[in-house]
């Protein structure tokens, strides 16, 4: 079994940083889990903890059944794919591949199969007689993932292995990650940054900031319904629009007042709300929930709102429209068949079921 588990685990270093605090994380065994997160929130040490590279301060780390805090690494049964790939410049791709095979002494046979098998999957066959300096990004990208292939290690970490790559090649190369797991049904853990490839990669997302994680969670479930306003705003491209204001009450119905104009609360979530009456609070709404009143048949009318479009972003199959009121900036995405144009007034509609309401002190979400 490949299950990994980190408990209470934390990172101080000698002068005093801690880098990860009390990180609680499972794995499951086959599972393709994504730690995101912005640089320096502590991630990549996970990694390395995970890998054997960085000792832990205080926890306990479990690879299977197995604790492995005192294990060195090379008998962890991990293979770590580096940001920078890491090949030896001198050897030939076959080379590089075989290293770490020809370190443990396996037969020469079984290193020759378990090369041509990775390079199979990864079809890099032609090119197993160049060195690293004779190869595209993407080619050694595939090398680095090879050498980690042919050990069939019990867990492949992943160290943002596509941030050096461009636009194009990263999304190949995430749907070639997707096959990889599919194919080699191996646990893997995935650093990265990228909120698009978190999203599009993992079974399962681990958010983190400060050394700590925030949420985990299906990358759906976490897009829909974040645990606070961090989560919320980093998930999602465009981020989550935040519009500060407070909690109204008239008659039986609840409204949120930005100020310059009121948005009503849906049926659903007055309970939830009841105690944040004229108190200040933060809606929050993805920018996909936020519609061009011409393009509506029926809207309700609480929920439309006048502003000013100051700058139309095509984006091809969709369109950005940046927008403020006296008080807020925010932005819609609808179809790019739609073409207001700039510097003018426009009437948006608020879908207020998809909205989101987090309390102003402890940034949590409230419903």
């Amino acid at each position: 079994m490949s299950q990994v588990s980190l408990c209470n685990v934390t990172k101080i270093y000698p002068n005093g940083t801690e880098a990860v605090s009390r990180l609680n994380l499972g794995v499951e065994s086959r599972e393709f889990m994504v730690l995101v997160g912005p640089s320096g929130c502590g991630k990549t040490t996970v990694l390395r903890m995970i890998a054997g590279l960085e000792d832990i301060t205080e926890g306990k780390i479990y690879i299977g059944k197995y604790l492995v805090n005192n294990m060195p690494a090379r008998d962890r049964d991990v293979a770590m794919v580096f940001q920078n790939y890491a090949l030896y410049p001198y050897m030939s791709v076959y080379e590089n591949m075989a290293f770490g095979l020809k370190l443990r002494s396996y037969p020469v046979p079984e290193i020759e199969k378990r090369v041509m098998e990775a390079a199979q999957i990864l079809e890099i066959e032609r090119i197993l007689h160049r060195r690293p300096y004779e190869l595209s990004g993407g080619e050694r990208q595939r090398v680095a993932v090879g050498r980690a292939i042919v050990r069939k290690p019990l867990v492949f970490l992943f160290d943002e292995p596509l941030s050096n790559l461009d636009a194009t090649l990263r999304t190949q190369m995430r749907t070639e990650l997707h096959r990889l797991h599919a194919r080699l049904r191996t646990t893997m853990i995935y650093v990265t940054h990228d909120q698009l490839e978190a999203m599009t990669l993992g079974n399962r997302i681990a958010v983190m900031n400060n050394g700590t994680i925030l949420q985990t969670g299906a990358p759906m479930d976490i897009y829909k319904k974040p645990a606070n306003r961090f989560v919320a705003g980093f998930i999602g491209s465009p981020p989550m629009n935040f519009l500060d204001g407070k909690i109204i009450k008239k008659g039986e119905r609840l409204y949120f007042n930005e100020g310059l104009f009121e948005l009503r609360v849906p049926d659903n979530s007055r309970q939830q709300l009841s105690g944040y009456i004229n108190k200040e609070i933060i809606l929050g709404i993805r920018p996909e929930d936020i519609y061009d009143r011409i393009s509506i048949s029926e809207a309700a009318p609480e929920n439309i709102i006048r502003a000013f479009l100051e700058v139309v972003e095509p984006m091809g199959v969709e369109t950005h429209l940046y927008l403020k009121t006296r008080e807020s900036r925010f932005i819609a995405k609808v179809p790019s068949s739609q073409k207001p144009g700039s510097n003018q007034d426009m009437e948006l509609v608020f879908d207020m079921s998809k909205a989101n309401f987090f309390d102003k002190d402890t940034q949590k979400t409230i419903v």
